[in-house]
């Protein structure tokens, strides 16, 4: 598929836009693409998160992190360039009409911007940083919008649940993505609080 654009969101975070008509049209929310790299020593393509789903351009929006060798590969190709790519992968979210978090993480955070824009529920998301923010003022089209951020540089100072605390948010269901430490501590928190957790 063609990239249609690229850009920097910030040092270690890129935008990349790409022509995908048949995958635009079958994606869910929550859903994922793989994204193979040309060089052959590296067989296994790259999971790459759907940030955004534009069904009339058939076009994916996606945000990654430039964290080895294959997505270095990618943040190297230029507009005009194609990838190859198999998707839309996963089951997605069972978007239900409830209160809701969209809780993401790092670079968890971009797949619940699509969630946040087809979920039709009260929603608030929370969104946690290590550094640099990306994407919250794109959340904030959508719904109301929480920061963690590690060092305290913006909104609460720690992670996602210090935030949920700290505003006394609360909600009847729960959608996120993000580090394993996160989604461990959500799983714990839903428990807890009878709330349903996906």
């Amino acid at each position: 598929f063609k990239i249609l654009r690229k850009k920097e969101l910030n040092p270690s975070v890129t935008l990349m836009d790409i022509e995908a008509p048949l995958i635009a049209k079958k994606a869910k929310a929550g859903q994922f693409i793989s994204i193979y790299c040309e060089d052959g020593s590296r067989l296994l393509p790259r999971p790459i998160s759907i940030c955004e789903i534009d069904k009339e351009d058939c076009a994916l929006h996606l945000v990654y992190r430039i964290a080895g060798a294959g997505t270095e590969e990618f943040s190297q190709k230029q507009t005009g360039d194609h990838l190859s790519v198999m998707g839309p992968l996963g089951n997605g979210f069972p978007l239900k009409s409830k209160k809701a978090f969209l809780i993401g993480g790092g670079i968890g955070i971009p797949p619940m911007l699509e969630t946040a824009k087809q979920l039709n529920a009260q929603k608030t998301a929370v969104l946690g940083y290590r550094d640099e923010l990306f994407l919250n003022e794109e959340f904030a089209k959508y719904t109301d919008v929480y920061v963690a951020t590690e060092d305290g540089s913006s909104g609460t100072k720690g992670n996602v649940l210090n935030a949920i605390q700290e505003k006394a948010l609360e909600a009847d269901v729960i959608f996120a993505c993000g580090p394993t430490p996160m989604l461990r501590a959500l799983k714990e928190y839903a428990a807890a609080n009878h709330i349903t957790c996906w």
